[in-house]
């Protein structure tokens, strides 16, 4: 009898093996203007998290920062235009920190450090013609100075470095 369960087990534990081995295709968000995609988030310096579920989580932050994007690049763009991005890595502001049973999870420390650093490449589209295109690494080395701190904004330091991004870098070009 205790064979059955071991053998049923053995069957189910392969198929777990099997799924986790499967690739992920890249997560894509889309929200106006802006189309990112999220190449091999697993893969990223440091999207970690507290508490909450790490798929959860990747979901949480692409869809925010899309939206933000969106937000200047609207501004930014001309009628007609769309920014395309291939997101390769993002390291968000802080450090993760375990507290050793002290709490559920480990803490994210967010000190001048731990600057936000992103990885990608984009393309700025009228119709099917690129109006320009590059590879970027950005990083915001003074993020504490500019925010404010009494604002609790999700991932506001990531959202400002793009932002930054698009009007020192992108406008010009337009």
């Amino acid at each position: 009898m205790n064979i059955k369960y071991l053998l049923l087990a053995s069957v189910f534990t392969c198929q777990v093996t099997l799924a986790e081995d499967a690739p992920e295709p890249n997560p894509q968000t889309e929200v106006g203007v802006v189309k990112i995609e999220w190449q091999n988030p697993k893969e990223f310096r440091d999207i970690k998290t507290s508490v909450e579920l790490q798929s959860r989580f990747e979901n949480r932050l692409f869809e925010t920062l899309t939206k933000n994007i969106n937000k200047q690049a609207e501004k930014s763009l001309k009628p007609g235009q769309t920014l395309h991005m291939q997101v390769t890595d993002i390291d968000l502001a802080g450090d993760m920190r375990p507290t050793f049973g002290a709490t559920p999870g480990d803490l994210r420390i967010v000190k001048d450090l731990y600057p936000p650093r992103a990885t990608f490449s984009y393309s700025v589209k009228e119709g099917d013609k690129v109006v320009i295109a590059g590879d970027e690494k950005i990083t915001d080395m003074s993020f504490m100075h500019h925010s404010n701190r009494m604002r609790d904004r999700p991932f506001q330091y990531e959202t400002r470095l793009f932002v930054e991004w698009l009007q020192k870098t992108v406008e010009p070009q337009l």
